[in-house]
This record gives C-alpha cells, structure tokens and sequence, in this order.
C-alpha cells in the first residue's frame, strides 16, 4: 500500500469522468480547508490483508493530522503511485472501513468520489509535515 499525505490550506475537488460506472453519481464539487488528504494506492497483493492495511493508515492519518494540527481528513483514491492496482470494490471497503474507524476517533473523515477522475486544487504550505509518504508492506 502506498500513502502520500498532503496537509492542505486549501483542497478542493470537482468530479469529471465517472470511471466505476455501478458506484454512485456525483456531480457537486467541493472545498476544504485545513485538511489533511490521504492519496492512497491499495495494491493487488493488500487484499488478502485489508485489515492490516486498514489499522496503518488511521494509525498513519491520525498521526499526521495530529502534525498539522487538523481533526479533518480527506481519504482519496490514488492509483498513481504504483503499478499494481487492488481490486476497487476492495479499495472502497478499505475507505469505508477507515472513514468509520476515523470517525469514531473523533476525526472528521470524508471521500472524494470514489471512481472518479477529479479536476483537484491542492494549496499546501511549504513545510515537512505537509508533505508524508508511506511506504506498507507485510
């Protein structure tokens, strides 16, 4: 699994290509500020584990949020990270999975549109813990 955290001043998002057509329709485009935003890549040989997965990034979220001083988190399908790309309806129950677990935390945690390409703004200041990447493995 791959992780890059970005802490954001600003991130906005606006759908454009519906790529998982048996997922729901989103057309709204939204605007954060003060978040932290999660691009993650789950990789084909995470799905025999996805519980594990699933414990690191909140444990690596929360972590970070706490860096940036936000309680909010923006969890964002990312398939650029790596080559190998985990089944989606997998991925999707990852998210929902670590969107509840945050939640329960006390952290304000949302998607994007998951199956989506978005049009993305990301205004992030220039400093270390705004930028994290995470490298999981078994």
């Amino acid at each position: 699994m791959k992780l890059l955290m970005i802490y954001c001043d600003r991130f906005a998002y606006k759908p454009q290509i519906k790529t998982l057509l048996d997922l729901p329709d989103f057309t709204e485009a939204k605007t954060y500020d003060n978040v932290l935003v999660g691009f993650i890549q789950m990789e084909k040989e995470d799905e025999a584990n996805s519980k594990y997965f699933e414990t690191k990034l909140v444990k690596s979220l929360k972590w970070a949020a706490k860096k940036n001083e936000t309680k909010h988190i923006i969890l964002h399908s990312f398939a650029h990270l790596s080559n190998s790309k985990a089944n989606p309806h997998v991925t999707k129950d990852l998210f929902d999975a670590v969107e509840q677990r945050l939640q329960n935390s006390d952290y304000k945690a949302t998607q994007t549109p998951f199956g989506y390409f978005l049009d993305i703004e990301v205004k992030a200041p220039g400093r270390s813990s705004a930028r994290i990447f995470k490298s999981f493995e078994i």
